[in-house]
């Protein structure tokens, strides 16, 4: 069992944080209406410089689809992967975190990845009695912190090895509306495992519980408790009978679901949660994308602990960017970010002689595209661009986000046991509502841009 529901509240309040209209804060005192009138011309001068960009190329989506049965279980599509046992720790997110990803590999790879490296090798610096979240797996993940597998860093021992390095390249990951079923089976038919959190009201195999019926492995919890534990997804049942649950809900249905208390919980470790359930379905996470260690050379990053904030401009598009400088001669290869909701386009754009703020209006359009959901993703370019040892430059995301207000993702350093994990001094990141004007995120809004780079050097 773990305190999930601490971190993700802690998340979810910080995605109401700030409504920020034209330059996030006032700036040196200045009112509002006094700052807006000293950059009215500024802005009129740079919007007609940008005027003259060539237009790019249309977006024309192109949505996933797949015809999903009633039945499905990959254990019988031959993607089972190892049952795993957390014992007494209470690092069930970094058990479900790694279940997840090995079934991504699966049947191609049997892979099994080390619970403690994941645990104790994020940024979050979090004892292992603090629990966790899917926002720490993925952000150790996507800044290839990890994985390592499990023969290098045995699980249990609560230690780590020093100097291990990542065996995979995680470069897309899914994060799936609230309680959106079908994208779930989606996600698990075409990709694997999907990790989930849920309420459990017993603690172990033998423990009193007033939602799960020993004999048919049935769990359907209905109440308002946040949720305390995280399982993996790894198929369904549309006729799972109602009167299978303790207490039966008011239809058949339910997710088939791995969990991280050894075979001897359930059915050698798989039970059934009710479509009815309070939670499931509620936060949940896929990985999409997993490639070999050294598919990019390099990345530079500046947001180790991931999205844990969104900044915007009460609208649905903004404009976000990241400077970088190259450490040696390479190539920049692609972009990695966040969307912070379902049915969004972006742009991407290269600022290749970065030295101040209005600089970033002196950029080259790189590619653009449609992302049909929430989540991390790599936005690989039609052609590298090459990069000299010390060039300081900048990548440019122009996002827009359907039915969004905070469309920029952003590791906010907000006060509290939190905050002392995200460090802003290794970040220089902007925003803007246009992209003519630009502000500070690490000065004006205590934040890190998630915006990574990828580069190649072979």
């Amino acid at each position: 069992m773990k305190a999930v529901g601490k971190i993700v509240a802690g998340v979810v309040l910080l995605f109401l944080l700030m409504d920020i209209e034209a330059g996030i804060k006032e700036q040196k005192q200045e009112t509002l209406d006094e700052w807006k009138a000293s950059i009215s011309v500024e802005r009129e001068e740079d919007e007609e410089r940008l005027t003259r960009i060539p237009p790019i190329p249309e977006i024309v989506p192109v949505r996933e689809t797949a015809e999903l049965p009633s039945f499905y279980d990959y254990r019988e599509e031959g993607r089972a992967t190892q049952v795993k046992n957390q014992e007494k720790f209470n690092n069930c997110w970094a058990f479900a975190g790694t279940t997840a990803l090995e079934s991504a590999l699966m049947p191609e790879e049997q892979a099994v990845f080390s619970t403690d490296h994941m645990t104790n090798c994020n940024s979050y610096a979090f004892d292992i009695e603090a629990g966790g979240a899917y926002v720490m797996a993925v952000a150790y993940l996507t800044a290839w912190q990890g994985p390592v597998y499990e023969e290098e860093d045995p699980s249990g021992d609560r230690e780590s090895p020093e100097g291990l390095s990542a065996v995979k390249q995680v470069l897309d990951v899914r994060i799936l509306d609230y309680k959106d079923y079908n994208g779930i089976k989606q996600a698990v038919l075409l990709y694997g495992g999907v990790e989930s959190s849920i309420y459990m009201d017993f603690e172990a195999e033998d423990g009193s519980s007033d939602s799960y019926d020993r004999k048919t492995f049935g769990y359907c919890y209905q109440g308002e408790t946040e949720p305390n534990h995280d399982v993996v997804i790894i198929g369904w049942d549309d006729a799972y009978p109602a009167e299978n649950f303790k207490v039966p809900p008011e239809g058949d249905g339910a997710f088939i679901c791995q969990n991280s208390w050894g075979s001897q919980f359930g059915d050698k470790g798989i039970f059934y949660v009710s479509y009815y359930d309070s939670n499931i379905g509620g936060s949940t996470t896929a990985y999409t994308r997993v490639e070999e260690a050294g598919y990019f050379d390099g990345l530079y990053q500046s947001d180790l602990c991931g999205w844990t904030g969104q900044i915007g401009y009460n609208m649905e598009e903004a404009w976000f960017a990241n400077v970088y400088t190259a450490q040696e001669t390479e190539r920049l290869a692609g972009a990695g970010f966040y969307t912070t909701g379902p049915e969004s386009t972006y742009e991407v754009y290269l600022a290749p002689e970065f030295t101040d703020g209005a600089s970033l209006n002196k950029r080259t359009f790189l590619t653009n595209g449609y992302l049909q959901y929430a989540g991390y993703h790599t936005i690989e370019f039609p052609e590298e661009i090459s990069l000299e040892k010390g060039q300081r430059f900048a990548l440019i995301v122009h996002i827009t986000t359907e039915d969004a207000s905070y469309p920029i993702a952003v590791e906010y350093a907000q006060d509290g046991e939190y905050g002392e994990f995200v460090k802003l001094e290794d970040g220089e990141g902007y925003i803007s509502d246009r992209g003519s004007l630009w502000s500070d995120t690490e000065e004006d809004c205590g934040s890190n841009v998630c915006l990574k780079a990828y580069v190649n050097r072979s």
